[in-house]
């Protein structure tokens, strides 16, 4: 029989198991969990099948693979970011459902718009940068200032209007210089120089 240093009694099945049937835990006197790890596992279980996310089969997921909690599927690692602080290394999400979650987390963040208010946005503007009237509407626009969102563009005149500043002026005299309108100024007076209007 194993001594007793080997062995350890799991709190919540009762049965004693060898020290390696207990996941680490740096906090408690021993330095392992109180729950063995099939325990442990099984509570997780439920815990996800109460929460409404799918969980694989025990054992269902083959080697090199791992269940994704986002979109439910099993794939293979390299659909994975790495994760150092996670206990089997890979992030709990695969790399797709990461990019979806960031892209939301992003307009809410930066804008304060959900995905539905930014698509309701482009479906009033009939999916075309209120500017140029021919790009679809992709990239949200909005004051520097004050933070208001001011409509979705296409990338180059949301990038154009940051070049000039989001200064109302600038964005005329650019226009008045494309309409071919000199902007030169007129000498009035001896080193008085008017500005065109």
């Amino acid at each position: 029989m194993a001594s007793e240093s080997e062995v350890k009694r799991c709190a919540r099945c009762g049965e004693s198991k060898p020290r390696a049937a207990f996941a680490l835990k740096r906090t408690n006197l021993d330095g392992l969990q109180h729950r063995c790890r099939d325990c442990a596992a099984e509570s997780d279980r439920k815990r996800q099948r109460t929460m409404g996310r799918s969980m694989p089969k025990l054992g269902g997921v083959p080697e090199g693979h791992k269940h994704c909690q986002g979109c439910g599927e099993t794939k293979p690692h390299s659909d994975w970011h790495r994760k150092g602080s996670a206990s089997d290394g890979w992030a709990s999400r695969c790399r797709k459902c990461r990019a979806v979650e960031a892209r939301a987390n992003h307009l809410k963040r930066h804008y304060g718009l959900t995905e539905a208010e930014r698509d309701e946005m482009v479906a009033s503007q009939m999916g075309l940068c209120v500017i140029c009237l021919k790009a679809p509407a992709v990239h949200v626009d909005h004051c520097h200032k004050t933070g208001r969102v001011r409509g979705v563009l296409c990338f180059n005149c949301n990038s154009a209007i940051g070049k000039l500043g989001d200064d109302p002026d600038a964005v005329r005299r650019a226009a008045a210089y494309l309409e071919g309108i000199a902007w030169k100024p007129t000498l009035v007076a001896p080193g008085v120089y008017q500005l065109p209007s």
